[in-house]
């Protein structure tokens, strides 16, 4: 029997979604034979943690799932023992890394690693708070339908089995280390406002993302592809396809990992950066590893916090944040990109050192790329005026703190990556 840790990170109300992940939970457990360990790390406010506490009081009792709800108390108890049993220097440091007093998208999916490891689980399925699952004839479209049976195996008995499949013979000997989907409805991230603005100032903002040197028309490519996932289309029938996954493809809200992966390579822990957590999808698709690419894509909505006069330039500074982090993961991504299946070991295994040399390569690069890219915002946004101007405003007083901050990223998360096996070995035990 497979254990697989289901896993629910969130810091919002998301009472319906922590009992519709439990319904996908019992799915797993009836139609695929997996003991399914429920994981919601909790990040919200006293109130809205007590109404998910009651929640999950009344979920039905379920064989072979059961529900761990962990606040952030809870979190940091388990956080000290690992790192005080891994025996690591600063671990003041790995603490802030991995439970830090900001939002950070690959810490919280960093500590359902950990935890996940410690409930000996063979596999991790992400979900989102801020999603729901599509139905189909009257039933809820479940995507751990696919993340079972072959993850973590070689993807010959996939073929075997009769998944359909574009793999080259060659990786045929690797194993399955990665599943997922996308998912339709809203934008990824909340600038849809923009692009109803001023579509040609949603083309400037959006493009900053790529690589400065690319030509005008691969931008151009890129911004109408951009965190538009599947599209809005519906769910009608399974297509599932062996394959090296495009990191494009799929999106962290409907991701499953072997334990192979995420266990030898954590996810950047940087703070206030909107897709920092994706870097896991361009590592397994560079090093040649394969993956099952299916439909059944999840719903995806905005909730209303995130444009309120406080969450609105919380979240642009997150995406700000994102722009600026790109020259420093493409630098990344090229690097591996080359590197191929070098960065496998004999054991078709990520070979973490590789990786950590071009973290730390990137973080030499020269800011000048990304004081063209603030820039370009400040110029967007003053073009938009309202809120868009007045946050420029204070995107201008901050502009050296923010390069300093993806820059400083970067290293945290190269020195997270060099304690990541003795963290991993901690919370094993």
């Amino acid at each position: 029997m497979n254990r697989i840790c289901l896993c629910l990170p969130t810091n919002r109300a998301c009472s319906a979604t922590i009992a519709a992940l439990h319904d996908e939970a019992a799915y797993a457990a009836r139609r695929l034979g997996a003991d399914v360990q429920l994981l919601i790390l909790d990040s919200s406010g006293d109130r809205t943690r007590t109404e998910h506490a009651r929640t999950v009081a009344a979920l039905p009792a379920t064989r072979h799932v059961t529900v761990h709800h962990l606040d952030e108390d809870a979190q940091r108890a388990f956080l000290r023992r690992a790192i005080g049993q891994a025996g690591l220097p600063e671990p003041d440091r790995l603490l802030h890394l991995m439970l830090p007093p900001a939002v950070s998208y690959g810490a919280c999916t960093n500590r359902a690693f950990l935890l996940a490891a410690a409930l000996g689980c063979d596999s991790l399925h992400r979900r989102d708070s801020d999603s729901t699952y599509q139905l189909h004839a009257g039933q809820p479209v479940f995507p751990v339908h696919h993340e079972l049976p072959w993850l973590g195996r070689p993807a010959a008995e996939a073929t075997a089995g009769g998944l359909r499949t574009d793999l080259d013979a060659a990786l045929l000997g690797r194993p399955v280390s990665l599943t997922g989907a996308s998912f339709i409805g809203e934008l990824s991230v909340d600038i849809g406002e923009i692009r109803r603005l001023d579509e040609g100032v949603y083309h400037d903002v959006v493009s900053l993302w790529a690589p400065a040197d690319w030509p005008e028309g691969r931008k151009r490519e890129l911004v109408e592809e951009s965190f538009t996932g599947a599209g809005t289309a519906p769910f009608t029938g399974d297509r599932a396809t062996l394959t090296v996954v495009d990191p494009m493809r799929v999106d962290m809200c409907n991701i499953a990992f072997d334990r192979a992966v995420y266990e030898r390579f954590p996810l950047p822990p940087a703070t206030d950066t909107i897709g920092s957590d994706y870097f896991l999808l361009h590592l397994v698709h560079d090093a040649g590893l394969p993956g099952i690419l299916h439909n059944r894509h999840i719903e995806n909505f905005h909730t209303p916090e995130r444009r309120t006069d406080t969450g609105f330039p919380a979240y642009q500074r997150r995406f700000v944040k994102f722009l600026l982090s790109m020259p420093y993961f493409h630098h990344v991504y090229d690097r591996m990109a080359t590197e191929g299946t070098g960065l496998l070991d004999e054991r078709h295994q990520v070979r973490a050192d590789r990786v950590v040399k071009l973290l730390r390569e990137s973080t030499g690069l020269d800011r000048t790329e990304n004081i063209w890219r603030l820039d370009r915002v400040d110029t967007a946004y003053r073009k938009l005026g309202g809120r868009y101007a007045r946050f420029a405003d204070r995107l201008a007083e901050e502009r050296d703190r923010l390069m300093d901050e993806a820059e400083s990223d970067m290293a945290d998360f190269a020195y997270l990556v060099t304690a990541w096996p003795a963290l991993v070995e901690a919370a094993r035990r």
